[in-house]
């Protein structure tokens, strides 16, 4: 068993699923789009490349003798190959789109970049413990990068949401960085205030939390939260609400926090809806999508469209219609996915996302540092929540937020924020007793 660690069999075996999913899925989408069997090497040299990327990092653990978990990479692999193939399909497709025509490349490239930051962030995780010390510095930058989106000049505003920074001919949505840098303040500011949160005063025959203990980081979430509601993303002031609610009923244990920062986000969303223009048009497009379906509606309308036509067991990878679906590369992939995948695919994806939420808690709760421990909750959370609010947009059961579906959706800023955080949860996971499994 020891020897098999070592070498990472497991790791290996596993890795075999996205490396043949890979190679058979871009297969599929060029023989489908050309329709006969004849293909060159050029229809499959991304596939090579990313299965030469995944078994270098397994054989650069492997040499390290690197302790942690197996099962972690190889499931983040497996979503990233699925977004590789939708996007090649959706590039192949919508060749003459100047939107969607070079999806496939960009992505491939990011990819890449994101695995070059996994691999950095696993060699370089015994400094991560350090930067606990610069949790306030980390917030502030946080914070600046934030308002620096309501700078005129600086920050780009797209379909109505002030969400990007321009750097030449890339855009940069510096919130996907912002997340990892407010979980690492928020681990870091609860594990050195453990105890104190935990505990209570008395006032009269009222028992009162450390509010002293509580306020400055209360303060802080509500500066982020409101931020985000001034630049309309919604659903980053949702993912950072569940992240922080997690992470402080982790320490505390207090369902009670639950239920009071529930109502005080329910009060939020009333206010937010009497207030803003932007957030009564999400929520009256929610509700009845056809009353505006060839404007407001035209997105969820057509992604309901592709899922009741997908079925039970989907149209086909190549046989769909997902250029109907606006953004469907970026907000509505889980349509395409359900159209041409069908509701067992759909589940099939569902379930790799459970496996990745497992294993991140799994390893969380293993790590012997109490701030490894709530960093890998909290960026766990965000993989799970992230993916929970997009799906449920998709299939209507909430508002669209606009989020990416992690590993999945086209996007550089997100791909890269992804790969790190899977980063630092493989180093959490060697930072158990007895290594990972």
């Amino acid at each position: 068993m020891i020897r098999a660690r070592r070498a990472r069999l497991v790791e290996l075996e596993l890795l075999l699923i996205p490396s043949l999913l890979i190679l058979g899925g871009l297969l599929l989408v060029v023989l489908v789009d050309r329709g006969n069997l004849l293909f060159s090497w050029q229809d499959i040299y991304v596939a090579a490349a990313f299965v030469g990327a995944l078994l270098f990092v397994h054989t650069y653990l492997s040499l390290t003798r690197f302790r942690g978990d197996q099962m972690l990479f190889p499931t983040v692999a497996l979503l990233t190959c699925i977004g590789l193939v939708m996007m090649q399909r959706f590039s192949i497709i919508n060749a003459e789109d100047s939107d969607l025509a070079g999806v496939a490349v960009k992505q491939t490239i990011w990819v890449f970049l994101g695995v070059a930051v996994l691999l950095a962030t696993v060699v370089f995780f015994d400094q991560i413990n350090k930067l606990r010390r610069y949790k306030y510095t980390f917030v502030v930058l946080g914070l600046l990068l934030m308002l620096g989106l309501l700078v005129p000049g600086l920050g780009q505003e797209i379909n109505g949401a002030r969400l990007w920074y321009r750097l030449g001919p890339v855009l940069f949505q510096p919130f996907e960085i912002v997340k990892v840098l407010l979980v690492v303040f928020l681990a870091a500011y609860l594990d050195e205030r453990r105890d104190l949160l935990a505990s209570e005063y008395r006032v009269g025959p009222l028992r009162l939390p450390p509010l002293p203990y509580l306020a400055p980081m209360a303060a802080i979430c509500v500066g982020s939260l409101l931020i985000l509601v001034v630049l309309k993303d919604l659903g980053s002031a949702l993912l950072f609400f569940g992240v922080f609610v997690a992470l402080l009923y982790t320490i505390t244990g207090r369902v009670l926090y639950v239920w009071v920062l529930g109502g005080f986000f329910l009060l939020g969303a009333v206010v937010a809806y009497q207030t803003f223009g932007h957030v009564q048009v999400r929520v009256n497009t929610w509700l009845d999508p056809f009353s505006d379906v060839e404007n407001t509606g035209f997105q969820i309308a057509q992604s309901l469209f592709a899922l009741g036509s997908g079925g039970l067991y989907g149209s086909g990878l190549g046989y769909g219609t997902p250029a109907e679906i606006p953004y469907v590369e970026t907000d509505m992939v889980f349509s395409a996915i359900g159209e041409e995948f069908g509701l067992i695919g759909s589940l099939a994806v569902l379930g790799v996302y459970l496996v990745l939420v497992y294993r991140g808690f799994f390893i969380s709760l293993r790590a012997r540092r109490g701030f490894y421990q709530l960093l890998g909750i909290g960026l766990t959370t965000i993989f799970g929540l992230q993916s929970l609010i997009i799906i449920a947009g998709v299939v209507k059961l909430i508002p669209l937020t606009g989020l990416t579906l992690p590993f999945i959706s086209y996007g550089g800023s997100s791909l890269l924020a992804n790969f790190l955080m899977t980063g630092l949860l493989l180093g959490i996971s060697a930072d158990t007793r007895e290594g990972g499994k």
